[in-house]
């Protein structure tokens, strides 16, 4: 989505940025994934929206930014989940965020609008503080100003699609539940959800899927709703560029939140993906969570070889946690896939490859052990 507007030309906001005054919209901006809720309210009431250039970011503000640098992120993901060429001196709607990407950046949101980072391709800004060896420098932004509306500074969980009230309670009749985790970010956990929710549809079931906690992007949104999802919601959907620093009364929340409205739309089965490994900070306490524990009935795990997968189902069982199969990466190597079948024989977790989840036969004995 462009939203593309009758308004002064760039030069005039550029001449107003380093004043207090609010500034007009400028006439062409390309929304992202994680804006795409605001961005839709924009379209619709273009003039009642502007800038504020000077303003301290939070988490979840909303930023009209200018590429000036393209490094890393040479693409930005649409509302659609379309991935747009980025050009510099494109004018892109972003969220700011907390970054924890362990194979990207590490990155937080900055103390004021100096030019910052496109952190994810999402639509995260932020500014970068780390960064794997084997990534570019990520691509520089300069922020023109927060996204205002009435007077208050416009967040992305004003425009949220579902709330997420702190008080959760687990109805008394609900859906399974499985969470897929992994033993780190690019493990195939979501490969692996898609593969394992495709199977249960194909044998008759309706499967829901969501995200809980990870950075905004649309891409496994897309997968799900490919392999048979009927309904598919990720945090964003609740008003969260990101899950990274969040406080862990509301991840807690959002879990419990997220499998409630996935079973309201009538899911037979509940699979959510839980982003990065075990040991980030966030969801190694989620899963030690009662709450969350009593809310899950079992688990799949995506490993990336057969240590990892030992190490994992250890640590998952021994939170209290029924562990149903690991699959996942590992699964691509034969060797790899008999290294973790022998270790885990004795856990009494099965060693599946990836795509024959697939098959409604081999995921309805899982789920049935």
């Amino acid at each position: 989505m462009t939203i593309a507007l009758e308004r002064p030309a760039l030069n005039a906001v550029n001449a107003l940025k380093h004043h207090g005054d609010s500034v007009p919209l400028p006439p062409r901006v390309q929304a992202s994934y994680t804006t795409r809720l605001v961005a839709g309210a924009v379209e619709k009431r273009p003039s009642a929206f502007y800038l504020v250039p000077e303003a301290t970011p939070q988490v979840g503000d909303v930023v009209i930014a200018k590429i000036t640098q393209i490094s890393s992120h040479k693409r930005i993901e649409t509302p659609e989940s379309r991935k747009a060429v980025l050009f510099e001196g494109a004018l892109v709607m972003l969220a700011y965020g907390n970054r924890y990407a362990a194979d990207q950046f590490l990155a937080h949101v900055p103390s004021d609008l100096s030019p910052c980072h496109l952190v994810a391709a999402g639509g995260i800004a932020g500014q970068v503080t780390e960064i794997h060896d084997d990534m570019d420098e990520p691509t520089e932004i300069e922020p023109l100003g927060l996204l205002a509306t009435d007077g208050e500074i416009v967040n992305v969980r004003d425009f949220a699609a579902h709330e997420n009230p702190l008080e959760v309670s687990l109805p008394a009749k609900r859906p399974q539940v499985i969470a897929v985790l992994g033993t780190s970010m690019n493990s195939g956990k979501s490969t692996t959800l898609a593969c394992l929710l495709n199977g249960l549809s194909k044998s008759g079931q309706r499967v829901a899927a969501g995200k809980i906690t990870g950075t905004g992007a649309g891409n496994d949104r897309m997968l799900y709703h490919d392999a048979g999802a009927t309904q598919v919601i990720d945090f964003t959907d609740f008003g969260y560029p990101t899950t990274f620093k969040l406080n862990f009364a509301e991840i807690r929340a959002l879990s419990i939140n997220m499998f409630n409205v996935l079973a309201a739309g009538g899911a037979d089965t509940v699979i959510v993906e839980i982003a990065d490994g075990i040991y980030q900070g966030e969801t190694a306490c989620l899963l030690r969570d009662s709450l969350f524990q009593e809310s899950v009935d079992s688990v799949v795990f995506a490993a990336v070889d057969a240590l990892g997968a030992h190490a994992g189902v250890k640590a998952l069982q021994e939170a209290g946690l029924k562990v149903a199969a690991a699959s996942g990466v590992l699964t691509s190597s034969p060797l790899a896939t008999a290294e973790a079948a022998a270790v885990l024989a004795g856990a009494n977790v099965p060693v599946i490859p990836t795509f024959e989840l697939t098959q409604p036969y081999t995921v309805q004995q899982l789920l049935d052990a």
